[in-house]
């Protein structure tokens, strides 16, 4: 299946119990793919506070909130170009997939106390242990 879906550009999210090697697929994905020479951006959903996602995929400016005293670029714009794996995406909460949506559709998305909407182009490997059928 990695041989399919590497050259593709295609999203693709892997299913799988935890400990199953989730990740290393992904790698393997990447690493077959036309983006293998542009980074692979790794981001455990389940790890990041939900108070600091939407930050930590998008960005901020300066003074977005209480402690941004720089701005900082996203998860999706260090990935651009290449690809962003999301380990454990079935974490994330509703407000977040609703943003995470955007940018797997139109490839944009606006940082934390910005104004000005960002172009991307990323390749997101998703993974999860948890059954969307339900």
């Amino acid at each position: 299946m990695v041989a399919e879906v590497a050259p593709t550009d295609s999203t693709v999210v892997i299913f799988g119990e935890t400990g199953t090697g989730k990740e290393l697929i992904a790698r393997a994905i990447h690493n077959a793919g036309p983006r293998k020479d542009r980074p692979l951006i790794t981001v455990n959903c389940a790890a990041i506070p939900e108070t600091l996602m939407e930050s930590e995929f998008f960005g901020h400016e300066k003074g977005a909130f209480t402690g941004a005293t720089q701005r900082c670029e996203g998860r999706f714009a260090l990935a651009d170009g290449g690809a962003i794996f999301l380990d454990e995406v079935g974490e994330l909460p509703r407000e977040i997939q609703a943003k995470l949506l955007r940018v797997l559709q139109e490839g944009e998305f606006t940082p934390v106390g910005g104004g000005k909407t960002r172009r991307v182009d990323v390749r997101v490997i998703a993974a999860t242990n948890r059954d969307f059928s339900r």
